[in-house]
């Protein structure tokens, strides 16, 4: 079953606003859709909704710790 945008704040406090749950939901529903792994989509969700929140100038870079590492 796809992601919601209001399923976001369960897996990341980061994802505090519409357009950041927004954006979690599409980004982990694209990668279960190429990788069949939930866990996998997860992370790369809540590294997306980092990414966004350090581009907004929300947080530093290096704060957090939601697999802003991983590559996909």
């Amino acid at each position: 079953m796809p992601w919601q945008p209001e399923d976001a704040p369960r897996h990341t406090h980061k994802a505090d606003t519409p357009h950041l749950c927004r954006l979690w939901a599409e980004v982990a529903n694209s990668v279960l859709a190429q990788t069949a792994n939930e866990g996998r989509a997860v992370r790369a969700a809540n590294a997306a909704v980092l990414r966004e929140r350090q581009r907004q100038g929300d947080l530093e870079v290096g704060e957090g710790d939601d697999g802003a590492g991983f590559d996909l």
